[in-house]
């Protein structure tokens, strides 16, 4: 198959998603969830507003998610000040044990996949890969707007 860009983004995310289930194999994590215990490993207490702009989810998919891990003991939902309309979500004993065992993961395959890739080099990828996503992200709100 031609090495076009959606094929190797679409062939790199699945390698990397592979990869980094394998390494968190046994331990209850489904889709959605590493990212959402990496993302509240530096934003413990976030909203569930939050966590689904901060980890690029739609909140419907969202509450999804959260109740699975609420279900498996990995988070558990608090309201603050008693304010009822905003859920924060913090992580328990058990989430916090597997959020470091899925930055572990995700730092080692970062490793691995910038292995031999000179620094600079690294920083003008991780530099050029934003500016695609905020391309993308441009385009969509302009969608949004037009109809």
């Amino acid at each position: 198959m031609e090495e076009t860009f959606h094929y190797l983004l679409m062939a790199n995310q699945a390698a990397f998603r592979r990869e980094v289930f394998q390494r968190l194999k046994g331990n209850g994590l489904t889709s959605g969830q590493p990212k959402i215990l990496d993302y509240l490993g530096n934003h413990d207490g976030a909203s569930q507003k939050e966590i689904a702009k901060g980890c690029h989810i739609e909140p419907a998919s969202l509450t999804t998610v959260l109740h699975g891990m609420e279900e498996k003991g990995f988070i558990q939902r608090r309201s603050l000040h008693g304010d009822r309309r905003t859920s924060h979500i913090f992580m328990t004993d058990k989430g916090r044990g597997l959020q470091q065992q899925v930055a572990e993961a995700f730092a080692l395959m970062e490793e691995r996949a910038f292995a031999g890739i000179p620094e600079d080099e690294r920083q003008n990828f991780l530099k050029t890969f934003a500016k695609l996503y905020d391309n993308v992200m441009a385009q969509k709100e302009e969608g949004r707007a037009e109809r």
